[in-house]
């Protein structure tokens, strides 16, 4: 199939042309705003299905928004009606259509323009209002909160928040590109006239702008927010995109000793904690026990033994483990346990805690196994 997509080069245009080609589309003609006029009369001569997402919406003149959300519209269709070109049009509006303003009614103008081209034509005409857009790729600084959230956070300049209370109605660009999918297979989400991206999330600015913030804090205090809910791990995959290029690592704190090395790696309030460590030969570890605190060891490199001796009984229990068999050891409550380095060379471990450290109630009793 032979896929024209306007508005090639924009935000939805890149993420839509990637996951396209990502399913096997790859005869896909693509029109940006740079690309030669003639090869927009070749393509619609040629394609069996349209992505319109060509359009203005922060322009330097009020004219343009009619000139590039209208005009264009209506030499694309022009192009399609001359060559009797019947294919499916899908075309991105906005919410903004319902509103009285120069965007929101050059808007409106091009969903009329198509519905009547529909009506004349046969072909069939899918419109959807999107709401604001977030995820990679999105330009920061001109239209998108996220993306200026995102951009400036993740390089510590400051945000402007007018309102905290304001509240945004979102769409993830993932989900955009899935229903344009679906609508590419004729399979649409229809919303009486019009196409709808079915998943979409509220949020109030200032709990956007929090959001974030909490993100980028992740790096210094390790902490990670909840990723629970499918918007929160949209937005933290949007924010790590807008990370510089020569930014994108950040170092750990190491505990060192003459034991080794110790280094905490992320923490969860819901989840407890990751650290690793490195630990010389013939080195112990532990011997301590916990009340309720529950852990496990994964030994990632070298050989180790694990011991356990339960609280007010003489047996120890051992378990040999090496980082060339991937082998996690449950540490139980009550009982008092150690790893040891039985090796000759460095062991490496990987810590799991169901809690994060907490100096004030550390739940922590010191007992040789």
């Amino acid at each position: 199939m032979k896929i024209l997509v306007t508005g090639a080069k924009g935000f939805v245009g890149k993420n839509l042309i990637a996951q396209l080609k990502n399913k096997g589309y790859n005869d896909i003609l693509e029109f940006g705003r740079e690309s030669d006029y003639s090869l927009l009369d070749e393509y619609t001569k040629e394609c069996e299905f349209v992505f319109h997402l060509a359009g203005v919406n922060r322009p330097k003149e009020e004219q343009e928004f009619m000139d590039g959300n209208f005009g264009f519209t209506s030499e694309l269709l022009e192009l399609l009606k001359k060559y009797d070109n019947k294919s499916p049009v899908l075309i991105t509006s906005s919410t903004q259509a319902e509103k009285d303003n120069p965007y929101g009614r050059s808007k409106k103008a091009g969903e009329d323009l198509l519905f009547t081209y529909s009506k004349e034509t046969g072909a069939k005409a899918l419109v959807y209002r999107l709401p604001n857009l977030f995820g990679k790729w999105c330009r920061p600084n001109y239209n998108s909160a996220v993306a200026t959230f995102c951009h400036n956070i993740a390089r510590d300049l400051e945000i402007q928040v007018n309102d905290p209370n304001t509240e945004l109605t979102l769409c993830y660009i993932d989900n955009v590109v899935e229903e344009f999918l679906r609508a590419l297979e004729g399979i649409e989400t229809k919303d009486g006239d019009f196409c709808s991206v079915p998943i979409f999330y509220k949020i109030k600015l200032g709990e956007l702008a929090d959001k974030i913030f909490a993100f980028r804090k992740n790096r210094d205090t390790l902490v990670m927010p909840s990723l629970e809910s499918e918007f929160d791990k949209a937005l933290y995959g949007t924010f790590l995109s807008y990370l510089e290029e020569d930014n994108f690592s950040y170092r750990l704190k190491k505990n060192v000793d003459n034991r080794g090395w110790l280094a905490e790696f992320i923490k969860s309030k819901s989840m407890g904690q990751i650290f690793i460590s490195k630990t010389k030969p013939g080195i112990t570890r532990g011997n301590h026990w916990h009340h309720t605190k529950v852990e496990k060891f994964l030994v990632i490199q070298g050989e180790a033994v694990i011991k356990f001796r339960k609280i007010g009984t003489e047996e120890v229990l051992e378990y040999e483990v090496n980082g060339e068999i991937p082998e996690v050891v449950d540490i139980p409550v009550g009982y008092t346990h150690s790893i040891v380095n039985t090796g000759e060379e460095d062991v490496i471990t990987l810590f799991w805690a169901c809690e994060i450290f907490d100096t004030e109630k550390p739940d922590t009793y010191f007992l040789e196994v």
